[in-house]
């Protein structure tokens, strides 16, 4: 039997903000940094052996894996991978939510933020925030870097490397660690628990709180459960 185990990074310094992130490459707040080191301390009450661990581009969901790693004396041995990256929020990026809604309308924030398959206008090539976003983005290959995606658009990224890259490793009982984003998990999880177009807009993955989802040999899921009961959110 092995294990995936899904953890969206500690809150961010623009998660405590209330501002549309994306690709902007900003740090774990200090209380992002004690969700971090308290999800490192629940792994490893349990006992699990991590044998693979992946993570974005991004120095949040980086640092998020890296204080897991240490809490449980496991080398900082990981993969990065931009398919892992935070949703691109386009031109709504550095803007604050609550104005943000304010001024589109509450319908038309809803559906740039948490409808499948609507995009925000892209960001512009002049923008300055393009120089805030990860150094590692210069290794992503031409013509691949987005200016901007709905869920759908990150789906189409985070669901071909799942399929390539980690669930080979599970098939042969490998127990990975994966530390990322709410959209990259929300669209792995839109994937691995077959949720509609439709009931995706109503899925909410907690900051620092791992998710641990049991697979049998064939991949079919026998058990999932996040660990901080108190933070955890339902599955569709």
């Amino acid at each position: 039997m092995s294990k995936l185990i899904l953890t969206r990074h500690g809150q961010s310094v623009w998660n405590a903000e209330n501002r549309f992130t994306g690709w902007v490459d900003v740090d774990l707040s200090e209380k992002g940094v004690k969700e971090a080191e308290k999800s490192g301390e629940l792994l490893r009450k349990l006992n699990i052996k991590i044998d693979i661990s992946y993570t974005s581009y991004l120095k949040r969901a980086i640092r998020t894996l890296t204080t897991i790693l240490q809490k449980n004396k496991l080398e900082l041995k990981f993969n990065t991978a931009w398919q892992l990256n935070e949703r691109h929020y386009g031109s709504l990026t550095g803007l604050n939510k609550e104005e943000t809604k304010k001024e589109l309308g509450e319908e038309q924030f809803k559906k740039y933020r948490r409808s499948w398959d609507v995009s925000p206008p892209p960001m512009p090539e002049n923008s300055k925030y393009q120089s805030n976003f990860s150094p590692l983005n210069s290794s992503i290959p031409v013509g691949m870097t987005p200016f901007t995606e709905s869920l759908k658009n990150t789906y189409e990224r985070v669901v071909p490397f799942y399929d390539k890259e980690i669930k080979k490793n599970l098939l042969t009982g490998k127990n990975i660690l994966i530390s990322a984003h709410g959209n990259s998990l929300r669209a792995l999880c839109k994937f691995i628990f077959k949720i509609s177009d439709k009931k995706i807009n109503e899925l909410e993955i907690p900051t620092g709180n791992p998710l641990i989802i049991e697979f049998d040999k064939d991949l079919n899921i026998q058990k999932y459960f996040y660990l901080d009961k108190a933070r955890a959110k339902n599955i569709i």
